[in-house]
């Protein structure tokens, strides 16, 4: 199934001189744990929440004068649209990442696929395999 079937098309995004407290702002109201950084319709980085604690509030930074371009992660792997679930874990294990932005071909940003949502997805797989043997295993 490729990612773009799977991926949250509603991204929460900023631009690179967006002070941090907006970003932990908007994440909040948005329920998210990334906020991608954009330059225009293309993602350039991403800031997390963990980058938020550790990057911000570990290093004493003023977050209301640091921005999200001070902060964000701008070795930024994103994941092609069409790829298929097995590409983008493999992407997430690679990189150490558990957000993904995806891509459409002309690089611009689509949605975002998030190590959370794949393994709703898998549980659900899960589930209806169960299903499925409960329904042929003979009674005991």
């Amino acid at each position: 199934m490729p990612i773009e079937n799977l991926a949250r098309s509603d991204v929460v995004t900023a631009q690179k001189d967006e002070p941090v407290q907006e970003l932990a702002t908007r994440m909040d109201d948005s329920h998210v744990g990334s906020v991608v950084i954009t330059d225009g319709d293309e993602p350039t980085g991403i800031v997390t929440d963990r980058d938020l604690a550790t990057r911000v509030i570990g290093d004493g930074m003023d977050p209301t004068e640091t921005t999200a371009h001070d902060v964000m992660s701008d070795d930024l792997t994103t994941v092609d649209h069409t790829a298929g679930f097995y590409r983008a874990t493999e992407l997430m294990s690679e990189h150490g990442i558990r957000r993904l932005p995806v891509c459409n071909d002309s690089e611009e940003l689509v949605g975002i696929i998030t190590a959370d949502d794949l393994n709703e997805l898998l549980a659900d797989e899960h589930m209806q395999l169960s299903d499925v043997i409960q329904a042929q295993r003979p009674e005991y």
